[in-house]
């Protein structure tokens, strides 16, 4: 499998949302404790005067004074009306408290170094990069983003072995997260994916991939990170990232709403890692103990209604695990995303919406790679509901189809008129009569239609292009 990953217990990436908590308008004041006491233990625990500095500051840090927010690089901001503000919170700058890290911080670099100068006349190449090695960890571990960057770099520059450079690209990338730097992750991911193509071993490219995943959520690209997150499932051994349930969290929202309904069934719906924990009881063991199984032979079976069995609140202790994993995961109630898969595959509207409402609250809101785009999310689900109706019909009565979703007619006709326009979904409504008639698109049409349309554009910068020649040919005579 390759030798054990290097560098990958810092930083500590559950810090970030921690942070995030903080400035979240939607956490719970319990939430928000506990995040604040967590992120001050781990400041005077690790001695992080760099990231002290970087939040509390009163003139650079992300946190104004008492704890107020001053910016929004950390956390989500609040526009419009009726929005609510972000919290405050008591996380004060403490300039003794400050000196005193930093202190601390340059006897600790003094030790690697004198470490590293006796590794240099005393012993060989390895010893003298092991020293670095505990060097870039060290600034990683405070929070020092700019340091722990050019640490790693200089060390990858004089390795050879190309295990410890991916390790090295990936604590890059890991950096990028936790300060939400989405082109440096980008950068380094693509950086990493050639890495892993001249021979990276093969837990090296299952944990590649959920990073790949992970990144590609928050740049809202879920039809790519759905089947790099599925596929992680099985083989999660990257517990530096997120937690397993995290991943189990990110992948069924990922897949059901960009999955066709095919593969929606196979990958989601009856896959046996996502069943263990959505699943009714007996689901659960028949999964834990391989009876289940899914793919493109899979029945399709009749998914139980989501009322018949409560997927509960679970504890993941023994899902996933590996000895990358050395502390339990709290439990999470899993039950509105079961209920959301399960109305969703089976076609009750009225307990999808109230289950879309619920996952929007518990999972979308409280999570930061989920927080952006989390009204794109609902947008895209409900648009999904709607065309998995409207797809089996000519014609439906907008007050028929109001009460399966259980709104208003009047919702219902602002909603569709909004999806109408974008040319999403393909229907008038006629609400004389109160009727949504289907308009079933004809291809040869669309292609005509395509062709003509994307033939005016290129007649169009041919004219430009045209133009600016004549204009340069005139300027040389």
């Amino acid at each position: 499998m390759g030798s054990d990953p290097l560098y990958a217990k810092y930083p500590e990436l559950s810090l970030a949302q921690n942070i995030f908590e903080l400035t979240n308008p939607s956490a719970e004041k319990a939430r928000q404790q506990t995040a604040l006491k967590n992120l001050q233990n781990a400041i005077l625990k690790d001695k992080m005067a760099p990231l002290y500095r970087h939040l509390a500051h009163p003139q650079e840090g992300v946190f104004g004074s008492a704890g107020e927010v001053a910016s929004q690089k950390v956390g989500p901001p609040s526009k419009g009306p009726g929005k609510k503000t972000p919290p405050k919170f008591n996380f004060p700058w403490d300039e003794k408290l400050y000196k005193q890290l930093e202190e601390e911080n340059l006897k600790e670099l003094d030790l690697y170094r004198k470490e590293e100068e006796e590794a240099a006349e005393k012993a060989g190449e390895t010893e003298v990069q092991a020293a670095r090695g505990k060097r870039a960890e060290f600034w990683a571990r405070v929070g020092d983003k700019e340091k722990a960057i050019a640490s790693y770099e200089s060390i990858f520059e004089k390795t050879g072995v190309l295990g410890s450079k991916i390790d090295l690209v990936l604590a890059i990338i890991r950096i990028g997260i936790f300060y939400s730097d989405k082109l440096l992750v980008k950068k380094h991911i693509d950086r990493a994916k050639a890495l892993v193509e001249t021979g990276g071993d093969w837990d090296r490219r299952n944990r590649l991939k959920a990073y790949q995943g992970i990144y590609l959520l928050t740049v809202r690209s879920y039809n790519l990170a759905a089947p790099l997150l599925l596929d992680s499932l099985s083989t999660f051994t990257s517990y530096e990232l997120c937690s397993y349930s995290s991943l189990v969290v990110y992948s069924v929202l990922a897949g059901s709403v960009s999955l066709k309904r095919v593969d929606f069934k196979s990958k989601v719906v009856d896959a046996p890692e996502i069943k263990a924990i959505l699943g009714d009881g007996e689901e659960k063991l028949l999964a834990l103990s391989g009876a289940l199984s899914s793919g493109p032979g899979a029945g399709d079976e009749e998914m139980p209604d989501a009322a018949s069995g409560s997927a509960g609140a679970v504890n993941l202790n023994t899902l996933g695990s590996s000895t990358g994993q050395l502390e339990s995961e709290p439990a999470i109630d899993f039950s509105p995303l079961a209920s959301l898969v399960t109305s969703l595959y089976t076609g009750n509207y009225r307990s999808f919406f109230l289950a879309l409402a619920a996952v929007e609250e518990n999972f979308l809101s409280q999570d930061r790679f989920l927080w952006e785009h989390r009204g794109w999310f609902v947008r895209e689900m409900r648009l999904r509901g709607y065309q998995q109706l409207l797809q089996s019909y000519r014609v439906v009565g907008l007050g028929s189809m109001a009460n399966d979703f259980g709104v208003s007619v009047d919702f219902l006709d602002r909603d569709l008129a909004k999806f109408i326009a974008g040319d999403r979904i393909p229907c008038t409504i006629d609400r004389v009569n109160g009727v949504i008639e289907t308009n079933r698109p004809d291809d040869k049409n669309k292609q005509y239609n395509d062709v003509v349309k994307h033939g005016d554009a290129l007649i169009t910068k041919l004219q430009k292009y045209g133009q600016a020649v004549r204009l340069r040919g005139s300027e040389r005579g």
